[in-house]
């Protein structure tokens, strides 16, 4: 994988991208918007661990629905200062498809337009009044290892394991762990057994969690310090 590559599309009853590359929907077709909130931003603990400057890291940016919800979920929180938001991400979409896709959640669409004028000028890092976001593009196993930040908590949102196990393997959640702060966190909807077992073999105490929707179970983490 190389920078180069764009995410391939379906459209699914005209209104859920369905990755070409994975054969699998980018959200929930149910409501994308309810599961980020209770997976990643429930998963994670958030807002009530928000403090200035917090840093949430992710594999798997998508639509950048997450992006959204946590910055919804921070200005709805009264937090000071700037929410920071990293996230590493293969295959691109073009700013046309995530404005689309966005259509379906108007409480996101509402406050993506910054985000997706920048991302139609090719810009991947952009700054707001209240985010600073960075998009790095590229195979995770790739460009993490080389990232010199470390996360507050992760959001966990390759596609699912059996189709896209590159982002699930132990070596790339052992770089999670590494660049996961002290007391950082990690949520993700899979609740798969080896995705489990490679988070606690990275150092993290792992809790299974309600799932969303139809999901039976998720998959939460603290660092262990």
């Amino acid at each position: 994988m190389h920078s180069g590559q764009r995410a391939e599309l379906d459209w699914r009853d005209g209104t859920t991208p369905v990755s070409r590359q994975f054969d699998d929907p980018y959200f929930s077709v149910h409501n994308g918007l309810a599961e980020t909130r209770h997976v990643f931003l429930g998963g994670n603990d958030l807002p009530a661990r928000f403090v200035p400057g917090f840093h949430i890291a992710e594999l798997g940016f998508g639509t950048g629905l997450n992006m959204l919800a946590a910055l919804i979920a921070w200005r709805d929180s009264g937090a000071a200062g700037k929410l920071r938001f990293t996230s590493f991400e293969a295959f691109p979409m073009a700013a046309d498809d995530i404005a689309r896709a966005l259509e379906a959640f108007p409480e996101a669409r509402a406050v993506a337009d910054p985000f997706l004028d920048a991302w139609a000028q090719g810009r991947h890092r952009f700054e707001g009044p209240d985010l600073i976001a960075d998009i790095i593009i590229g195979d995770a196993r790739e460009t993490l290892p080389d990232w010199a930040g470390q996360a507050d908590a992760w959001f966990l949102d390759g596609f699912s394991p059996a189709k896209n196990p590159e982002l699930w393997n132990d070596a790339l959640l052992a770089q999670v762990a590494a660049h996961t702060a002290p007391g950082g966190s990690v949520a993700t909807y899979s609740a798969a057994g080896h995705v489990r077992r490679a988070l606690q073999a990275a150092g993290f105490d792992v809790e299974r969690r309600a799932g969303f929707g139809t999901k039976r179970h998720m998959t939460t983490g603290k660092l262990n310090n």
